[in-house]
């Protein structure tokens, strides 16, 4: 998994998008609006999935209590994809992303706010976000599932799907599939390479792409 994870960080999301489509996977890329903290910092792993949901009549312990369970059972090794079902609060923060950083987990993906930015981009914690918003998760929202499929836009989200996430945006290949893609992504770049060091030679694009079957 280790392994695949590495490969995988090596890939861009253009490039596993192309193949996933190939594969007949087109339905693979998250939302436009879900932008990366920073773009100069990948995420890619396998997937962890939780949801919740606003609820105002948790107290402050019962929503802190169950944030915190939240970041308890994120898994070393992972990427965490959140569905939280508003765009309300926001659902990480400082101390969040360095609870998460420290226990080795890969990146946070979510469809909604995060806050505290100047910190997480100090701490160089790999976040996906839509928005931005100083209001927090207590005694506002709750977790209510974990590890359960997800769904972001028309893209589900199974634990143990693997995700990238950089500049361009997110994509989420099916675990089924998640070695064969990483591999012929792979095979990818090398003709990409080629096709880069030909245009960079002279050869008229037409030509190029008909020689590699590539551009």
């Amino acid at each position: 998994m280790a392994d695949l994870t590495q490969r995988l960080l090596a890939c861009y999301t253009g490039a596993i998008h192309d193949v996933l489509r190939a594969l007949g996977h087109d339905n693979c890329v998250l939302p436009t609006n879900i932008r990366p903290l920073d773009p100069a910092i990948k995420t890619a792993g396998p997937v962890w999935t939780v949801s919740g949901h606003i609820d105002r009549t948790q107290s402050r312990h019962d929503t802190l209590l169950g944030w915190t369970t939240l970041l308890s059972k994120a898994p070393t090794g992972h990427v965490v994809v959140c569905q939280p079902n508003n765009h309300e609060v926001a659902l990480m923060g400082e101390l969040s992303s360095e609870t998460l950083k420290n226990k080795g987990v890969l990146g946070y993906v979510v469809d909604g706010g995060c806050r505290d930015t100047d910190f997480i981009l100090e701490q160089k914690f790999p976040v996906f976000h839509t928005f931005f918003t100083p209001s927090d998760i207590v005694a506002r929202w709750i977790p209510d599932r974990y590890a359960e499929p997800v769904t972001i836009g028309t893209v589900t989200i199974r634990t143990g799907d693997y995700i990238l996430g950089d500049r361009d945006g997110v994509v989420v290949i099916p675990k089924e599939i998640a070695e064969e893609a990483i591999g012929k992504t792979e095979e990818v770049a090398l003709t990409e390479n080629k096709v880069r060091d030909a245009i960079r030679g002279g050869m008229d694009p037409v030509d190029a792409y008909l020689k590699y079957g590539k551009f």
